[in-house]
């Protein structure tokens, strides 16, 4: 696919789209507790930090996500090619990383579910926000 041929409203939706369940997966009515106790993080610990850093670089690697799952999955993908595409990107390539990772950082398997969940959903959603939206 052509660089020029992407939709980059479906790129900055589908980007906006996964930034929006970082923030809902790792809040504390779902995962962020576990992650927090998983990454050995405590409240004071996100609140020394900075998040117009955190959440600014967050919301660029969004959009290269986007951008690049936009040009891999190509132009006018189906929707159950995007939901294949997405579930086998996020568990196949970045939870089964992930793991390799874990494994010998002795991480413990919460965090892995935690994040390579959010990783595989959040893959998921980004490929079927552009094949409808592309």
């Amino acid at each position: 696919m052509e660089i020029l041929e992407l939709n980059y409203w479906a790129v900055l939706l589908a980007a906006l789209s996964t930034f929006m369940l970082g923030g809902i997966w790792y809040s504390s009515w779902l995962f962020g507790q576990m992650w927090m106790e998983g990454c050995g993080l405590t409240e004071l610990d996100l609140k020394n930090s900075d998040p117009k850093l955190i959440y600014g670089v967050a919301m660029c690697l969004s959009l290269i996500v986007s951008f690049s799952m936009a040009l891999l999955l190509g132009k006018d993908p189906t929707f159950w090619n995007a939901v294949v595409f997405g579930l086998l990107t996020g568990l196949g390539f970045v939870t089964a990383a992930f793991g390799i990772s874990y494994i010998f950082e002795q991480r413990p398997l919460k965090l892995l579910l935690v994040n390579g969940g959010f990783h595989t959903v959040q893959f998921i959603l980004n490929a079927v926000v552009l094949s409808l939206t592309g």
